[in-house]
């Protein structure tokens, strides 16, 4: 039964059906509710685990990493600046291939401060050796936090759910909670096969010389491509139970003759999907929705775009210096075709701005467009500039 519900409030809802045992927080704008509704269910007595309130983001990241190791489904959560404090945890965790699950609420990165969303805090970590799973919608948050318990312990790899803070965090959506036998026919109890045991005493993550450190980066890289069939099987053993399919690594939308995608990660998804049915003058695109960023889906890319003529990527952060962060890794993976698309690498939406419908024909436009940038702000103003910055 569809229930109106905030998607943190949603998320939170979803993690207590996962049965998890420890769970360490800190507060961080938009990522609080989620954890504050968490803590409700816990003093409610409708949630049966150890809620653990911490000094830092860094603190909350070691509680889950150390109550993992030791046996215990965890989860935890964060936004923004928390990233980045529990930034070498964060790579701790991923190192010692640990599974947990942990839901970013995106936020922009400090300074100039912002609270509003874009994608920067979690493209900062994508090569910390997590999973990151990108969310479209409230109902997509909620199967990805159940679905990523399962990825993540059959992989022993950790999962980061994204989902856009205030977009999606702090808007009502109809929303299918699934039911707690459900989730229990669908989620076994947690196993972590290199549990601490007092009886089996064993070492972690202890110190790598130069001779064998090679070796282990590789068997992290591996595993982490690997998990690509995972994240599929697992979306469509989910689909079994609750009759929602969330796409696997990425989906596509739009007429099959369309010679030019979009592709986009995360809830601006939607934003295009009604731009295409508000402009229908315009002509044919594709919407690919790029679900899984880590492990990054050359395979299923190619396939996508094949036949295409031109591919706008659209993103919501910027690698400072460079440029495209999610468009530079479509470039690599497309020059591989035969015929390769022209790929147009733009970024919108930074802290928080607005993105309208009226973005998807200023997007078409530029197709015509010359310019030798590696990524182009679309939606910057050029009078808020000095001269010598436009």
């Amino acid at each position: 039964m569809l229930q109106a519900l905030e998607g943190s409030q949603a998320v939170a809802q979803a993690v207590a059906l996962c049965r998890p045992q420890v769970i360490a927080a800190y507060p961080i704008t938009p990522q609080t509710h989620i954890v504050e509704n968490i803590s409700k269910l816990v003093a409610d007595g409708k949630l049966k685990c150890e809620f653990i309130s911490v000094e830092s983001e860094f603190s909350a990241a070691s509680v889950v990493l150390g109550a993992a190791i030791a046996g215990s489904r965890a989860y935890t959560a964060s936004a923004s600046q928390g990233i980045l404090l529990m930034a070498e945890v964060l790579f701790n965790i991923a190192g010692l291939r640990v599974p947990l699950v942990m839901t970013c609420a995106n936020r922009a990165i400090s300074s100039p401060l912002s609270i509003w969303n874009d994608q920067q805090d979690s493209m900062a970590v994508r090569d910390a050796g997590w999973i990151q799973l990108y969310c479209a919608d409230n109902q997509e948050a909620v199967d990805t936090t159940i679905q990523a318990y399962l990825i993540a312990e059959r992989t022993e790899l950790p999962v980061m759910v994204c989902m856009d803070g205030f977009t999606l965090t702090h808007t009502l959506e109809g929303i299918d909670i699934p039911t707690q036998e459900q989730v229990d026919n669908f989620l076994p109890a947690y196993k972590f096969s290199r549990t601490l045991n007092p009886q089996n005493p064993i070492s972690l993550g202890t110190l790598v010389s130069p001779d064998f450190y090679s070796e282990a980066r590789h068997s992290h890289h591996t595993a982490i491509l690997n998990a690509q069939t995972e994240i599929i099987a697992v979306d469509q053993e989910w689909a079994k139970i609750s009759g929602r399919c969330s796409g696997g690594l990425l989906t596509v939308e739009g007429p099959e003759e369309a010679k030019i995608a979009i592709l986009i990660i995360g809830s601006v998804y939607g934003t295009l999907l009604a731009a295409m049915e508000e402009f229908p003058e315009e002509q044919p695109v594709k919407l690919i929705k790029l679900r899984s960023f880590r492990p990054f889906p050359i395979d299923a890319l190619k396939a996508a775009c094949e036949g295409l003529d031109d591919v706008i990527v659209l993103e919501r952060a910027i690698g400072l210096g460079s440029g495209a962060i999610v468009g530079l890794e479509v470039t690599a993976a497309l020059a591989e075709l035969a015929n390769p698309p022209k790929v147009h690498n733009f970024a919108a939406g930074l802290g928080g701005r607005d993105i309208p419908l009226e973005m998807l024909p200023r997007l078409l436009a530029t197709l015509n467009e010359p310019s030798d940038r590696r990524l182009r702000i679309i939606d910057v103003e050029l009078d808020k500039l000095p001269e010598e910055d436009r």
